[in-house]
Parts: C-alpha cells; structure tokens; sequence
C-alpha cells in the first residue's frame, strides 16, 4: 500500500492555515517528498517525518511556491543527521542550477557551522538528477517514474508515478490536462492534482489572477483526468482560493458530474491510504 499525506495544500497566496505545496508518498519507512513549498519542514514533523528520512525529495517543476522551503530541507537534513546522509533530489532540467544557487546561498551558515561543529567537516551532500521522463533510480521496493506535464510557459513540468504491491499512485503538480498525465495515469489508483477554482478567479478584475487561468487545472478539469484513466481516488490540493478549514464541499459539487470515484478535499496533514484493488 501507499500512504499520501497532503503536508501543504495551500498557493503562493501566504494562509495561516495552509501550507506551501508539498505532498509525501510514503510506503513504511520510504518517504518520497514532492515538492518543498513553504513550512514544509514544520509539516513533515507533524507528521513525524525527519529531514533525515526523506528517501528522495521530487520538484514537479521550478515555481518559486514548489521549491521555496529546499533550502530548509537541505539545511535540516546536514545538520540534524550525524553522518553523511546524501540528499538525492529529482527535477526538470534547470533544478541542478537552482539548487546550487541555493546552496551559494547558504554559504556563510555552512562555514560558520563547519567552523564551530568538530563532527561537521563537510558540506551538506546534495545530488541532484534533472529528468524529464522516464524511471527514477530510488532505493527500495517503491518504483517511480516521470514524465512530462504542461504547465507552460513553465517548461519542463512533471508529474510523477509511484507503485507499490500492486498500488499506483500519481502526483501531478501543476497542469493541464495533457498525454503525459494520462499516460502517468493508466491504471493508477489515486491521482493528487493541483486544483484552483476558475469560475471564482474569472471573475477577479486582475490580470495577474486572470493569467493563472490558461495554465492550471480546474477541480473539473483534474475530474475528467481522473476518469478517463478509470482512477479511483482523486486527491485535491493546491487550493485557489484557499478553502476554509474542514471545508470543500462546493469543490466536491463541481467534481461531481464529471468523476464516478472518491474524491479526497483536506486540510494540511490530511492522509489517504491507497491499496491495490
């Protein structure tokens, strides 16, 4: 079975009770985090998930909301294990340079540490791995592949597909819909998309919200995803606008017409369990 726990389902717009994306697909002690959004280290320890834990962390694509907390994931990680613990990170192609921008970043917190810490002689070990589709080389008997999803002008964006004794699980990051999430999808049993209300946004005289419209999924539009590829559990995060806490009714009124299967709206820490059928 696959555990997805929703860490952050909240957008670049800061909530108090949201979290920045990020969602953890986990299969006993293997732990895959996609994407980094803000508060996500407060996030996996809630849900008693160390730094250190972490088996891989995956970006779906380079927008600043997937990625912002890396930098605390990296740090976490160097610092809170003791011994070298290699952090492998998987992502399109420009994350190796993003990722060494963080690091350049970090440089006076690395040497003030390694001047201060006798057993901390080296810098935080990051691998990073730019894909674009295909399996991902993980540890572990989860298997996981990628392939390319359209979030353009966002270019590459992916989504990823996770299978474990017979259970598949797909997380889709921002998109449309697309032949590369519908390949991911084939045969899955649970789809986590990226979700923002259309009907409410058109309605907003800005055109920096009118221009998230072309290139976002609606609830519907994840729906019909999830019900082409007979998938029976589809997962909603990413909430634009946010829903109040222990709502999303209305979101599963629009679903509705459009998906025969479960559909699964939360809160930060919401969890669904997905077994083989």
């Amino acid at each position: 079975m696959l555990d997805i726990t929703l860490l952050g389902t909240g957008s670049p717009m800061p909530d108090p009770n949201r979290a920045g994306p990020a969602t953890l697909i986990s299969s006993g002690d293997t732990h895959f985090l996609v994407d980094a959004g803000r508060g996500v280290m407060m996030r996996l320890a809630a849900a008693g998930v160390g730094a250190g834990q972490l088996t891989a962390v995956l970006l779906t694509h380079l927008h600043s909301d997937h990625f912002t907390d890396l930098n605390d994931v990296i740090t976490t990680r160097w610092v809170m294990t003791f011994e070298p613990t290699p952090l492998t990170i998987f992502g399109p192609v420009g994350t190796k340079t993003m990722v060494d921008h963080i690091l350049a970043s970090l440089a006076p917190d690395i040497s003030y540490r390694i001047a201060h810490h006798a057993d901390l002689g080296y810098q935080p070990p990051v691998t990073v791995v730019e894909m674009v589709e295909g399996p991902l080389d993980v540890p572990g008997d989860v298997t996981v592949r990628c392939a390319q999803t359209d979030h353009k002008p966002v270019e590459p964006s992916i989504g990823f597909r996770f299978d474990h004794d017979g259970a598949g699980v797909v997380v889709a990051g921002d998109t449309i819909p697309c032949e590369g999430l519908d390949d991911l999808c084939a045969s899955a049993n649970a789809l986590v998309h990226t979700a923002i209300r259309k009907d409410i946004i058109e309605t907003i005289p800005l055109q920096r919200m009118l221009d998230t419209l072309d290139y976002h999924s609606s609830p519907q539009d994840a729906a019909e995803t999830a019900e082409r590829a007979g998938i029976g559990t589809l997962v909603l995060t990413h909430y634009v606008p946010a829903i109040p806490p222990g709502g999303g009714d209305d979101w599963r009124e629009l679903v509705a017409p459009h998906f025969s299967g479960s559909v699964e709206i939360g809160d930060d820490l919401h969890r669904v369990r997905v077994s083989s059928p």
